[in-house]
């Protein structure tokens, strides 16, 4: 250890050495140009008085390209970059995905992300991360839970809560063998490539003295003017906005940053009782009392937007913007002349199809996850000339997942016998969920198909429903579209995988449930004590050719429309053998569950305990998805019973692009065909 305290000791003394020399260089040919500017030109808006060429400012480029001299990279090739953000709730994951499509956009060096996030966040990123694939990106999460004790002693009326003073615990939380981070919060969007930002830490004074490197607040609140009686925290000047920050952790930690911080919050708090602005008060603070330390930068590399700021001054004055915050709960309403421009650009990545960011950093050295190196083995052994190889390749495919895209909350229940809806659609059939909605009032897990652009049509599609925004038990997780086959039983498998309950109910989104299923169905679990039994209750399936139907109260009313043709047994004019081991005539007058013998092709609706075998992924597009795992139920001897006072309805619609695809593609269906017999294969060998 004090060998390895030795080394550290001479390389930060090698460091500072040739950042002193750097500096030297540095003035030395400013003073040689200096006679060629003119007297105020070295200085912009919102610049430190020590910055020099690499902040962006005065460059050859804003001269004119009046020089031979090639700009010297910011960093080097392949060296890596450490980026930290706070990260909590379904929303803040969600903004935070834009922020980092915006960063890989731009970037040309290996990133580790560093997320401090409550369970939430951690499951939904860490799904993300594992199912995305960029190369040369590493991902680290730190409990939020554990920190929370180092700042929950601080009153906040800041909207962040006590996420909000996160970042003030960075020296402790991040591992201690890092030295230098970049701080963002999540509604930050990069509009060039972040090395150029890592590349200021160089620029920190070789003394030491830097340690925190902050853009000038562009708003008006620390002047203390906003409205009578407004009192805000101590600030130098304007005060600094901490949306963006770089941290020297390792010269942090030397002046033992964390007894200074909570040092200047205990004496503020004596007078101001709480912070109005979160993390950013204290830094402030602590700031006025220790200007030296800071290393002000460009204010493009934080152009704050919102209804209180100056930051048209400092994006009017710069050829260049680097980064732009949309710093205000309000986000896009913001009122700016130029909101449009800043709009694009955040739309740009908000909906940028992120399947094209998993690319190479060629020359880089990246150590390949085993995830990786599985796949590319099987891909290996795949044959091109396999008449079906888009079958087989499709299988293969790794759909980037967010799950909870939406704000999700499901109260458990102690009995046991909870039941989730389960189910996938793509954007055709989103009307309809507020139907499900109104008929199922469970917990439900939908996976939804989709690019980019449409997660963000379906977002503004749930947010503008008053049926889908007030239910807060259903959980939407984005399956991002990729290949050309619709995933089905990968869909569904991602619903089945994230119900909460110990019990699913697996259906399509086209069919309604009868009202009260939910209710019916839990008895049912326990009657049929499902706890100590492998048993799949089946729900009898009908269907209707009326878009508009008088929905059945009873089983007395559906078996009246049944006899007057308003409603039929589902598919018994074009597929009857899927659901006609259900026996449809003995359930018309049973007033008790029966048990049903499965059949080749049958592919009932059931409810099933969760730990039921999953979907068989080979099976894409249209044909034999459901059929196989109803069979593979079988298989492991599951009890088919058919519930007597249970029914659930078929709505019209267009049929899918993949129906039409199987009939009308000879080639297709000889596809099927051979997965189905490499299933039963399969299937015999298990």
């Amino acid at each position: 250890a004090p060998q390895l305290l030795d080394r550290s000791v001479l390389e930060s003394r090698v460091r500072e050495v040739e950042e002193e020399n750097r500096q030297i260089r540095l003035q030395l040919s400013q003073s040689q140009a200096s006679a060629q500017l003119p007297p105020d030109g070295a200085q912009q808006w919102g610049a430190s008085a020590d910055t020099g060429p690499e902040d962006g400012e005065n460059t050859a480029e804003e001269r004119g390209n009046n020089t031979d001299c090639p700009r010297a990279p910011p960093v080097s090739k392949c060296e890596l970059i450490h980026v930290a953000c706070v990260c909590a709730g379904h929303n803040a994951s969600r903004d935070v995905v834009t922020l980092v499509k915006s960063v890989l956009f731009h970037r040309r060096n290996p990133l580790h992300f560093h997320f401090i996030t409550d369970s939430v966040a951690h499951q939904i990123l860490s799904a993300l991360f594992q199912s995305w694939m960029v190369p040369s990106v590493q991902v680290s999460f730190y409990d939020a839970e554990t920190l929370k004790s180092e700042v929950s002693w601080i009153p906040n009326k800041h909207y962040s809560g006590i996420y909000g003073l996160m970042k003030l615990t960075l020296t402790k939380a991040l591992p201690p063998d890092l030295s230098q981070v970049i701080v963002l919060d999540t509604d930050i969007t990069f509009a060039t490539d972040i090395a150029e930002l890592w590349g200021i830490f160089r620029k920190f004074t070789g003394n030491g003295e830097q340690v925190i490197g902050l853009v000038e607040n562009q708003s008006d609140w620390y002047l203390g003017n906003l409205w009578k009686n407004h009192k805000p925290w101590p600030a130098l000047g304007r005060g600094f906005n901490t949306g963006v920050i770089l941290l020297y952790l390792e010269r942090l930690r030397r002046m033992r940053w964390e007894q200074m911080w909570r040092l200047t919050a205990e004496r503020e708090l004596m007078s101001m009782l709480s912070t109005s602005l979160a993390d950013q008060d204290i830094f402030n603070a602590f700031i006025k009392q220790n200007p030296v330390l800071v290393h002000q930068l460009p204010c493009f590399w934080n152009v704050q937007l919102s209804d209180h700021t100056r930051s048209e001054q400092c994006y009017t004055e710069v050829s260049d913007l680097k980064v732009i915050h949309w710093n205000s709960p309000k986000k896009l309403r913001v009122k700016n002349k130029h909101v449009e421009f800043f709009r694009n650009l955040y739309l740009t990545f908000l909906e940028y199809d992120g399947n094209l960011l998993r690319r190479e950093l060629f020359g880089c050295p990246s150590p390949s996850s085993p995830q990786s190196v599985q796949l590319q083995s099987a891909l290996e052994q795949l044959d091109e000339d396999d008449q079906c190889y888009d079958f087989r390749r499709e299988r293969l495919t790794v759909h980037r997942v967010h799950l909870y895209f939406l704000h999700y909350e499901y109260p458990r229940t102690d009995n046991g016998s909870d039941i989730t809806l389960v189910a996938q659609l793509s954007m055709d059939r989103l009307q309809m969920l507020e139907a499900i909605c109104k008929h199922w009032e469970g917990p439900i897990s939908l996976a939804l198909y989709m690019s980019d652009a449409e997660a963000q049509q379906f977002l503004r599609y749930a947010q503008a429903s008053e049926v889908l925004k007030n239910r807060k038990n259903v959980g939407y997780h984005i399956v991002y579209r990729e290949g050309q086959f619709y995933p089905v039983n990968l869909l569904r498998n991602v619903a089945l995988r994230n119900a909460p309950t110990p019990y699913v109910f697996l259906t399509d989104v086209d069919f309604l449930p009868m009202y009260g299923l939910y209710d019916y169905l839990r008895r049912s679990v326990v009657q049929l004590d499902m706890s100590h039994s492998k048993k799949a209750l089946v729900v009898p399936a009908f269907e209707t050719l009326r878009y508009r139907l008088s929905f059945p109260k009873s089983k007395a009313e559906l078996l009246s429309m049944l006899d007057m043709g308003t409603l039929y047994t589902f598919r018994y004019h074009v597929w009857p053998k899927g659901h006609a081991p259900t026996n449809y005539a003995k359930w018309r007058t049973a007033t008790t569950p029966y048990r049903v013998e499965w059949e080749a092709d049958f592919e009932p609706y059931v409810v099933v305990r969760r730990d039921c075998p999953e979907y068989d992924q080979r099976f894409v597009g249209f044909g034999w998805n459901k059929v196989s795992h109803i069979m593979e139920l079988d298989a492991q001897e599951y009890e088919l019973t058919v519930l007597p006072n249970a029914f659930m309805i078929h709505m019209p619609h267009a049929p899918s692009f993949d129906i039409s695809k199987f009939r009308s593609s000879p080639g297709y269906r000889h596809c099927l065909s051979t997965l189905k017999d490499e299933f039963h294969q399969d299937l015999s060998r298990k």
